[in-house]
């Protein structure tokens, strides 16, 4: 049976842990998350420093040391972007999320219909979310029934103890924007294993939606 966090363990995303000084998996972790989302991810991305204003070329941004994250063009370009609340270093964030052990290949989410017996093998096994969308899957899979929360999460942006990828990842946007966030393992988990579920220098990528910013 697949292992997958419960609420209690997750501890709500927020568990800052050190990391060992290794830069060669640094490194090919970076070099695993550019060239996934410059030629395999869909749509196809290029660096933000390549954008051309005006372009609407979909784009991602590095952040802090090794943090890539990808707001939907969509919803990047929505001429009321500007309008709506910013997360800034003081907000409380309320978000829905799904995270997984990333391995440099395209996270095959729920479908717009939903989960059916065709499709369901063919869905990636997140770590945790509190996404509604995957009662029905976890069901489905036979895993442990009410190990997750299926309420949005909110949290305060000054409690230092955001994971650290996490935190970068949210600085900048605004309510309704769909996210995909990608980190290496010293802007996740670090060297350790954590809690069985998570291998030691595992990169992450945590989907997420902005629902709310105050």
């Amino acid at each position: 049976m697949p292992k997958f966090l419960s609420i209690c363990s997750f501890a709500v995303l927020l568990c800052c842990v050190g990391c060992a000084d290794q830069e060669d998996v640094h490194g090919k972790q970076v070099t695993g998350i550019v060239n996934f989302l410059e030629r395999s991810h869909r749509p196809q991305l290029i660096a933000e420093e390549e954008y051309e204003e005006g372009s609407r070329s979909p784009f991602y941004t590095t952040l802090g040391d090794a943090v890539f994250r990808y707001i939907d063009a969509d919803d990047y370009f929505n001429p009321d972007r500007g309008n709506r609340p910013e997360v800034t270093d003081r907000s409380w964030v309320t978000f829905t999320f799904t995270a997984y052990v990333f391995n440099n290949s395209a996270i095959m989410g729920i479908p717009d219909g939903g989960v059916t017996e065709a499709n369901k093998n063919s869905i990636t096994l997140p770590f945790y979310s509190n996404d509604p969308a995957f009662i029905n899957y976890l069901e489905m899979m036979k895993l442990t029934p009410g190990a997750w929360n299926f309420e949005p999460l909110t949290v305060d942006m000054r409690n230092p103890g955001i994971l650290k990828g996490l935190r970068l990842a949210l600085l900048g946007c605004r309510q309704g924007d769909r996210v995909e966030a990608y980190m290496t393992y010293n802007m996740a988990y670090g060297d350790k294993t954590y809690m069985y579920f998570i291998p030691k220098e595992s990169p992450i990528a945590i989907f997420f939606s902005v629902d709310k910013v105050e």
